[in-house]
């Protein structure tokens, strides 16, 4: 991963921002087809994203390995049926250096500002190592990346250490200490099992309880591994098994209520009940909301992790964090050493992270200041020759993201071969074909279970809108970006730009 020789000074064809598995398949597609005047800048120093940046105990991904890689560059060898943190970020290093993409990667580079030059038809980029300019921009930052801290009062004046999940402290000791973990999340889920054993005391606060169904991991001997490798026909069989499995769940209950909906509640209730005796603590942890409507939790561990002695499951509400615990509303207080906040991410302050100035001066911020959305969730009206990569509503709940991504990068490439067989200077999408497509999604959204279901999520913005998934199958989403339509774009030649 050695980067370019030299700090690019001319046009680049292509500038991707964030080298996670948006941005690597990206970078790989663009170089398969020919475009080499490209550069992926990461503001980390290794490739990974997500993978790179959550090392927090117990990560691991709740899609299946098999499933969660890119369909052209399999690996036959995963450990696990679901993989942990450690192994994803290996195998998108070692993608990196299969498709030989080292020259091609700015590490440790952040992006600071981006704005579109009118007169000259390309994008300008400042980072903190110099700038930059590409006749096309594209974002693969996704939306989970920028910590979501709780506003609680007294939280700046805590004695011990504090840290979000997303940044854990592994130079903290943990052993023998009292530890408070805030949030019931899918990293406090994952988190919780992995430190129970090895603190004095854990307490987790609860503010909502997770829908949680079974995990039935399990590791993935040799034997099948050697199968897998020797006969690739199987392994892409059992890709599509895992695939059809998840489509299902998104037919039948992932995004509508239905009666799937019940069933599946019924599945992680048998769940609660066979993993946890106590019937108060059960109580405690049985949500009052559809399942679906917030992010639906897998795991084998979690709730016997609760169930053990050393761990206190706190639901009443925090009133204030003091120099040495948590005060809770009735009172009371819990006195710990360590804070880990397990509080997710703020999507809406991650889609805009970087300001982003398109034509007219107008920044992607105040483009969003109505709802945050973009046309097949990849161009935004007013933002020429940019593309997002797990932009607005192309998130899943119920089936692997990476689908979601080689569907748009595939989208994009198709934009980008355009424009170089038809001499085009730039492409944006007509404001009127967002509208449209923006007004069918608005209508699949308001039967959703996002809006049916009775809670709030992280998928949601401050007016409670869904602005993170896709209320669909992925195979909806394949078919609507299969190919742009090219009437809903606005084109300009080169010969007209100049």
């Amino acid at each position: 991963m050695e980067g370019p020789a030299a700090w690019p000074t001319g046009i680049l064809d292509v500038v991707v921002v964030g080298a996670g598995f948006s941005g690597l398949a990206m970078a790989i597609r663009c170089l398969e087809a020919g475009i080499d005047s490209l550069l992926v800048v990461e503001k980390a120093g290794a490739v990974g994203g997500t993978w790179h940046e959550n090392t927090y105990p117990g990560a691991a991904c709740d899609i299946p390995a098999h499933l969660y890689s890119l369909s052209f560059a399999p690996k036959s060898d995963w450990s696990r049926l679901f993989a942990g943190q450690a192994e994803i970020a290996a195998y998108l290093g070692e993608m990196t250096e299969r498709f030989s993409l080292g020259r091609h990667l700015a590490l440790r580079t952040a992006v600071t500002a981006a704005a579109w030059d009118e007169a000259a038809s390309h994008w300008r980029i400042e980072t903190d190592r110099g700038p930059l300019a590409a006749r096309v921009l594209v974002s693969g930052m996704g939306a989970l990346h920028h910590p979501a801290v709780p506003d609680l009062p007294g939280l700046g004046d805590f004695a011990g250490p504090v840290f979000h999940s997303a940044a854990f402290d592994h130079g903290v000791p943990l052993a023998g200490r009292r530890v408070g973990v805030i949030g019931t999340g899918a990293s406090a889920v994952q988190m919780v099992p992995a430190l129970a054993p090895e603190v004095g005391a854990l307490v987790l606060f609860q503010r909502t309880p997770p829908w949680v169904v079974p995990r039935n991991d399990g590791p993935i001997g040799p034997r099948r591994q050697a199968l897998f490798r020797r006969l690739p026909v199987l392994r892409r069989l059992f890709r599509q098994a895992l695939f059809w499995s998840r489509e299902t769940q998104a037919l039948l209950g992932f995004t509508r209520v239905s009666g799937m909906t019940r069933l599946g509640e019924a599945l992680a209730r048998r769940h609660l009940r066979r993993s946890v005796p106590d019937p108060a603590l059960r109580a405690k942890l049985t949500p009052r909301y559809r399942l679906g409507c917030k992010r639906v939790l897998i795991s084998d561990d979690f709730y016997p992790a609760l169930t053990r002695p050393n761990v206190t499951l706190e639901t009443e509400p925090v009133r204030a964090v003091t120099p040495h615990g948590v005060a809770l509303r009735d009172g009371r207080t819990h006195p710990l050493d360590v804070l880990i906040l397990a509080t997710g991410f703020d999507v809406t302050a991650s889609l805009a992270r970087v300001p982003l100035t398109g034509r007219g001066g107008v920044t992607l911020a105040q483009a969003w200041a109505g709802r945050v959305g973009a046309h097949r969730g990849i161009t935004v009206a007013g933002f020429p020759n940019f593309f997002m990569l797990l932009g607005p509503n192309t998130g899943l709940g119920h089936n692997s993201v990476l689908l979601m991504i080689e569907a748009q990068v595939g989208y994009v490439l198709a934009c980008l071969t355009e424009m170089r067989r038809r001499g085009l200077a730039t492409l944006e999408v007509a404001p009127e074909a967002q509208a449209r497509s923006l007004a069918a999604l608005q209508a699949r959204l308001s039967r959703s279970i996002w809006q049916q279901g009775g809670c709030a999520s992280w998928y949601q913005d401050g007016t409670g809108e869904n602005i993170a998934l896709w209320p669909g199958t992925v195979l909806s989403y394949r078919r609507s970006v299969r190919r742009p339509a090219w009437e809903e774009f606005v084109a300009t030649p080169e010969t007209a730009a100049r």
